[in-house]
């Protein structure tokens, strides 16, 4: 019985076809901002390494002053910035964040515990979850989303997520071990 070549054909370009939109899918990961809210430019991190354009630029590598000493993450409610500082007081990676519905109090915490992945109080799937503090029933941690979501700081439940860009995460997940001193400034 002869084979017919339409088969080997359109096995050919079913082929082609998903290796081009595997390609495409790729591209588009690569490009896509950390959080869908932000511009590409914007979504970046800034380090100190990073040439910052202005005062912002300037501004938001200095460690708040009233953010205690030694190794620690800083996070200053109003600015919505996070720092991770090392033994030797600089900033090795700093970025904004996004609050939840309630901020923890201004204060000096410690790291309690870690989870590599979870659903977080606002019914979203996060992971580097990095818990500070809770209070009042509220917790209080550093999240990434998978979905690159954001909390609603509007919303009716109380949370206390602050969830940060996944690039932003894995560097906290990283710095912020168990006991990892948390400054909670202004």
């Amino acid at each position: 019985m002869a084979r017919s070549s339409t088969g080997t054909a359109v096995a050919a370009l079913t082929a082609a076809a998903i290796a081009a939109v595997g390609f495409l899918a790729y591209q588009a990961n690569a490009t896509a901002p950390d959080h869908p809210t932000q511009a590409r430019s914007d979504s970046r991190s800034s380090s100190p390494k990073d040439g910052g354009k202005g005062k912002e630029g300037r501004d938001a590598k200095k460690v708040p002053a009233d953010s205690g000493t030694g190794r620690r993450v800083v996070y200053a409610v109003g600015a919505k910035r996070v720092w991770l500082v090392g033994a030797d007081e600089r900033a090795l990676r700093t970025f904004k964040v996004a609050p939840s519905s309630v901020d923890p109090e201004p204060g000096a915490y410690g790291v309690t515990s870690r989870s590599a992945g979870l659903v977080g109080s606002d019914g979203v799937q996060v992971e580097h979850v990095v818990i500070f503090h809770q209070a009042n029933g509220i917790v209080f941690g550093f999240s990434s989303a998978l979905d690159g979501s954001t909390p609603n700081p509007n919303a009716r439940k109380k949370t206390g997520g602050i969830r940060q860009g996944r690039e932003d995460g894995s560097a906290m997940w990283d710095f912020a071990t168990n006991e990892t001193k948390v400054v909670v400034v202004p």
